[in-house]
């Protein structure tokens, strides 16, 4: 999976599955042995922490470009339909939508925040579902921001209208304050 797709440059956009949007600040090698290796120096945005991958690693990792704008709408487009809620045990909601998060496709994070909101409106979420949901608003909102180089202000405002066509409210940050 090292086609050219996965070729990033210093001051390219990505996201790191899981956490969110990330800059590739340097590119670096390393002598492994008798080897030399290429490394991605990654700045990822939420944390500011620096994490180091093998070039050789990021198809395995699933870091991928930031969204572009024709994703977008198909990812708003899918937030404004009514789907069926999955009514399965907590248990096995919680471990599918886990697989879904680490997948880093933000389709996928977009259901996840989907599934989990129409269940917060019937009934209160665990505290683990509560922290999903808040992970998902924000690798969804913080990577819609950059992709449209706008305010996340704006971004929320874009997805409550969409979640809105199907009755969902996006839930304001600070619900999840303690």
């Amino acid at each position: 999976m090292s086609g050219a797709d996965l070729n990033f440059h210093i001051g390219d956009k990505v996201v790191y599955p899981n956490h969110g949007v990330a800059v590739i600040e340097q590119i670096s090698s390393r002598s492994i042995g008798a080897s030399i290796e290429k490394f991605y120096l990654l700045n990822i945005k939420a944390s500011s922490l620096k994490v180091m991958v093998p070039c050789s690693n990021v198809g395995s990792v699933g870091i991928r470009r930031v969204v572009r704008n024709g994703e977008v709408q198909k990812i708003l487009d899918f937030l404004s339909v009514t789907d069926h809620l999955s009514t399965s045990d907590w248990k096995d909601r919680f471990k599918e939508n886990s697989d879904r998060m680490r997948t880093g496709s933000l389709i996928e994070v977009a259901g996840v925040l989907k599934s989990l909101i129409t269940l917060h409106q019937s009934k209160p979420l665990s505290f683990r579902e509560k922290k999903m949901l808040e992970r998902a608003r924000y690798l969804l909102v913080s990577e819609l921001a950059m992709s449209r180089n706008c305010e996340e202000a704006k971004i929320e405002e874009i997805l409550t209208l969409a979640l809105a066509k199907c009755n969902l409210r996006l839930p304001e940050v600070s619900e999840f304050q303690a």
